[in-house]
């Protein structure tokens, strides 16, 4: 793929040209963008058209910088990923590339390499242009993202997977402006946990984070758990009762399946969103809302509609921005890093669990109808048989996944590569085969560089 670095028929400057014309290589301008940029509260570097990095600001320094690694003067991607070539030649979206092609700005959401460990990050790039509109220089803010972990996690969303960062990124695009929020998805793709990343993203993530649960509620209920009642309102109306969108005030309210909400209360749900009033069940006197709204559904909202059971405008209004958050066959390569969180959270810390990789190929093998619940619930049965504190194959229940044989204990008299080499070719194998991952991924997930990869992937007849 072609790399970001102008080529000589774009009519980019060299840097000695940029030198001599005073452009932004010159040290004093240089520095007179750093000063400015001293006032950024964000992370910040200035990056050349050949991916160097020119200066950081302190922000920059105190949450990326590594004592005894210098990055002024080295290539922004080998410091951000440890890559050898440009994210676009990696077979990643590379922002600088579009940058200089759109010669405005571009964003994307990336997995940074800093000193905790790898993090999804925020980045922005902006590039600097000269008197002929000519890419001299570029400036990229960099936003670590806190609602979700590339590591294993005690708690909250976990991932890497494209997929994954593909809705992660839609999310934190969203969470400023007060859009509603449509989460799509199957059942147990972490619905709620999304919904909660909007949130503490959002401007209101000091407020509430009131969570309706849509399915099984009959419409009176419905309308008292939404709205609250005055008292006397129906028997065992004892006291005034405040409802969850009051409870929501100055934060946010997540409805969710949204698709199993009545008919009849749609329309006064509908009401309260164009609106942002309500009235308590027995009530005349008009309230205001004041929340932030997001829903989220496992039904074909479009095919309700279609069919009557879902009213038209309702659905407009609710899927101003819609993010499908994907089911985890979509995402397998985040099968290892999730059950790492799965049985760390489970676990005391004197019985810290591990897993078998042979148990992890088998997990990787099964389709996942239940999606992330379910893997959850597979491990938490699981852990019961784990006497030695180590999941294995045998402690996966029969429907999951395909039978595969847990490596024997080594001998201390052998080398155990050859054994390590044989259950990587035949992981190596399987994800050839499903297709679903790039080159990058089935490397990161077995922990070789791309050319090891490739050079086994040729030794195998899979290149």
């Amino acid at each position: 793929m072609p790399s970001a670095r102008p080529h000589a028929d774009d009519h980019a400057p060299a840097p000695t040209d940029l030198a001599r014309r005073g452009s932004l290589d010159s040290t004093e301008q240089v520095q007179a963008l750093i000063s400015f940029l001293e006032h950024e509260a964000q992370p910040m570097i200035v990056l050349d058209p050949d991916y160097n990095i020119l200066a950081a600001n302190t922000a920059y320094q105190r949450q990326f910088g590594t004592a005894g690694k210098p990055y002024i003067g080295h290539k922004c991607f080998r410091i951000s990923h440890h890559y050898d070539v440009p994210c676009d030649q990696a077979g990643e979206h590379c922002p600088m590339k579009k940058a200089f092609e759109l010669k405005g700005p571009d964003r994307v959401l990336h997995i940074h390499h800093t000193p905790r460990g790898p993090e999804h990050v925020d980045v922005e790039l902006r590039p600097i242009l000269d008197a002929e509109r000519s890419v001299v220089a570029y400036v990229e803010r960099l936003v670590t993202v806190r609602s979700a972990s590339a590591r294993p996690s005690a708690e909250g969303l976990v991932g890497r997977a494209e997929a994954f960062n593909a809705a992660l990124s839609a999310v934190q695009r969203v969470a400023p402006s007060m859009l509603p929020v449509l989460l799509l998805g199957e059942s147990g793709t972490g619905k709620e946990l999304f919904a909660r990343a909007v949130h503490e993203a959002s401007e209101r993530a000091s407020g509430p984070f009131v969570v309706v649960d849509c399915s099984g509620l009959t419409e009176s209920l419905f309308e008292s758990e939404l709205f609250g009642y005055e008292k006397g309102a129906f028997t065992g109306a004892n006291a005034r009762k405040k409802g969850l969108v009051e409870t929501a005030d100055g934060g946010t309210l997540f409805l969710d399946e949204m698709g199993d909400v009545p008919l009849p209360m749609q329309v006064k749900l509908l009401r309260l969103i164009e609106s942002g009033t309500f009235r308590r069940v027995g009530s005349i006197e008009t309230q205001q809302a004041n929340f932030r709204l997001v829903a989220a559904t496992h039904k074909p909202l479009q095919q309700m509609v279609a069919d009557g059971r879902f009213r038209q405008d309702l659905y407009y209004r609710i899927s101003a921005f819609p993010i499908h958050l994907p089911p985890l066959r979509e995402r397998v390569s985040d099968i290892p890093v999730l059950v790492d969180s799965f049985l760390q959270r489970g676990a005391s810390t004197r019985h810290r669990l591990s897993i078998d990789p042979a148990a992890i190929t088998r997990l990787q093998a099964h389709d996942w109808p239940g999606n992330i619940r379910e893997l959850r619930n597979v491990l938490d049965r699981a852990r019961l048989f784990a006497d030695d504190g180590i999941v294995r194959t045998e402690h996966l229940p029969d429907h999951v996944g395909p039978h595969v044989a847990s490596a024997p204990a080594a001998d201390p008299g052998r080398s155990a590569a050859p054994t390590r080499h044989r259950d990587d070719d035949v992981e190596l194998r399987q994800l050839a085969r499903e297709g679903r991952l790039t080159r990058l991924e089935m490397a990161r997930q077995l922990g070789l560089s791309e050319r090891t990869l490739y050079r086994r992937l040729k030794a195998l007849g899979l290149a």
